[in-house]
C-alpha cells in the first residue's frame, strides 16, 4: 500500500495516478509492492531528520529509509517540496517533472539501484527517466 502524508501547504494531484505509477514501476523491477509512505515536507522538516538520523547538516530534496524484506518493498520517503521546487528551477525543467523524478528516485533505492558513484548515477538517471516516460 502507498501512502501519501502531508507536513506541508501541499497536495499530490492525482494520487490514484501516481499510486498506480509506483505500483507499475516497482513490478516492472521484478519487486512487490509492500508499504510505502511519502511524507511531503518542508527543507526545515527534512533538515532536522537529515542532521538526526544521517548525521549530515545539510539540505537534500529526498530521504529514504528502507525497510524492505526481500523482494517486497516497504519504507519511507521524506520528500522536501521547498527543495524539489528550487531544483526544479535550477534544472529548466516544470515543478511536476522534478517531482515525479523524485518520487520515482526513492522508490529506485528500494530496487537497488544507488547513486554515489558516477557510473551508479547515470544508470539511477536512465532508471528515472524510463519511469517518467511511462507516467
Amino acid at each position: 500500500m502507498i501512502d501519501f502524508n502531508y507536513e506541508v501547504e501541499f497536495k499530490l494531484n492525482n494520487e490514484i495516478r501516481y499510486k498506480e505509477w509506483i505500483t507499475d514501476s516497482i513490478s516492472s523491477e521484478g519487486f512487490v509492492l509492500g508499504d510505502i509512505n511519502y511524507v511531503f515536507c518542508d527543507d526545515d522538516y527534512l533538515h532536522k531528520i537529515n542532521v538526526e538520523y544521517l548525521n549530515h547538516d545539510t539540505l537534500t530534496d529526498i530521504i529514504s529509509f528502507d525497510y524492505s524484506v526481500g523482494k517486497e518493498l516497504h519504507g519511507d520517503i521524506f520528500i522536501s517540496v521547498e527543495r524539489v521546487e528550487e531544483n526544479s528551477r535550477d534544472f529548466g525543467v516544470t515543478f511536476e517533472n522534478e517531482l515525479q523524478r523524485v518520487i520515482i528516485h526513492g522508490v529506485l533505492h528500494y530496487c537497488g539501484y544507488k547513486d554515489k558513484s558516477e557510473n551508479d548515477s547515470k544508470e539511477m538517471r536512465v532508471k528515472e527517466e524510463y519511469y517518467m516516460g511511462v507516467f
